[in-house]
């Protein structure tokens, strides 16, 4: 057996998903776990999150918009992608995306955040020239009706929305994780609890997107920050992310415990080629740093200054957004490492400029803070803009 080690076969020297593929699932869990987010606050009442509701839907619009992107960017002819639509296959998994992500764009969350601003809207049409104007008065849809009895049903049916839209955005992003734990040919990937740990660690990642964009724009706006805010957000950041934390252990556990064929060369690429995004990246530095962090917080109350208590927050939030690309990261790129055989490995490096390199992923990534400014061009979030009054009122 000496004589194959390190046999790698033809086809696994050259890995099929890129930096793009991680990409994917990164954005789509930011969608995920903003929404859940937002309904905190619509749903189970959370009233100290109120000033994020209408910027975490925005923000999951917005990364909802570029999430098909990077799949798009990796066919070959992405042009083809329309006919998911027109031939479809109910057993094929990445096929059913589509229909997902068409329901959850069009049905729960653009119909959701119109609900929510219809007022706004058919006030700002009533008093905006040009051609802003002429968009306010397309997005009215005809209906200009804002009394307080039409606003109460607009109110209940968004309640609705938000409750359907809870499981639909969990299914968004477990698929994700269905995908790679269905793969039982690679033992990396194939875990039944992966859909579930993708759940929890892409509700971990929104939430802290939500929180970082809120104090980020509360300091480009010069207004002061809601620190009972920020503070519940951390709050359900830090226990969601100790589920997270729990199931990844877990598995792990699991995986030791059972030690098959496949787990000494999966322990050796954890120690090796792994051992930078894995253990130093997305545990150390991105899983337990910001969960001792977050513990601190929770156990210290009221007894830290604000200004130190936001920037714990916001260093917590960025390192758990770092740990969740990377665990993005290990998935994808790591599972691709091995062989079949379990006695080679190969690496992987990130061209600069291609059309599945370095630039276009900061640029995909960059993306959806274009499209969030352009809704909030449109849509002002700010909750001083929730009273707008109407003219006669």
């Amino acid at each position: 057996m000496t004589g194959v080690e390190g046999y790698m076969y033809p086809n696994e020297m050259e890995l099929q998903w890129s930096i793009l593929i991680v990409l994917y699932p990164f954005i789509t869990g930011l969608v995920a776990g903003a929404f859940i987010l937002a309904s905190l606050e619509r749903v189970f009442l959370v009233e100290a999150v109120k000033p994020i509701y209408r910027l975490a839907l925005l923000t999951a619009l917005a990364f909802l918009i570029d999430a098909p992107l990077p799949l798009q960017l990796h066919l070959g002819h992405p042009e083809r992608s329309p006919e998911m639509y027109l031939t479809p296959h109910p057993t094929s998994a990445m096929a059913m995306f589509g229909y997902v992500y068409l329901w959850y764009l069009m049905v729960v969350l653009v119909f959701e955040i119109w609900l929510d601003y219809r007022k706004d809207i058919v006030i700002f049409a009533q008093t905006t020239k040009g051609l802003k104007g002429l968009i306010y008065k397309f997005l009215t849809m005809g209906s200009y009706n804002i009394s307080p009895r039409a606003l109460a049903i607009d109110n209940k049916i968004g309640w609705i929305i938000t409750l359907i839209g809870i499981p639909s955005a969990f299914f968004l992003h477990g698929y994700v994780g269905f995908i790679f734990g269905s793969i039982k040919a690679n033992p990396w990937w194939s875990s039944p609890l992966m859909p579930v740990v993708f759940i929890f660690s892409a509700m971990v990642s929104g939430i802290a997107a939500v929180m970082l964009i809120y104090m980020a724009t509360c300091k480009l706006r010069k207004v002061a920050i809601d620190v009972r805010c920020v503070d519940t957000i951390a709050m359900y950041m830090f226990y969601i992310f100790i589920i997270d934390f729990a199931l990844e252990m877990l598995d792990l556990i699991h995986r030791i415990y059972e030690s098959d064929e496949s787990f000494r060369s999966l322990n050796f690429m954890v120690h090796t080629q792994l051992y930078i995004p894995h253990i130093v990246i997305q545990i150390c530095l991105g899983t337990v740093t910001p969960l001792v962090i977050l513990f601190i917080l929770q156990v210290s109350g009221k007894k830290f200054a604000e200004k130190v208590r936001l920037r714990l927050c916001t260093i917590s939030g960025a390192l758990a957004m770092i740990g969740i690309f990377a665990m993005r990261w290990n998935v994808v790129i790591g599972g691709q490492l091995f062989s079949k055989s379990f006695l080679g490995f190969t690496t992987y490096k990130v061209a600069l400029v291609t059309k599945e390199g370095l630039i276009v992923a900061v640029a995909l990534a960059l993306l959806p803070f274009l499209f969030l400014w352009i809704l909030i061009k449109f849509l002002p979030p700010w909750e001083e803009s929730h009273h707008t009054p109407a003219a006669g009122d």
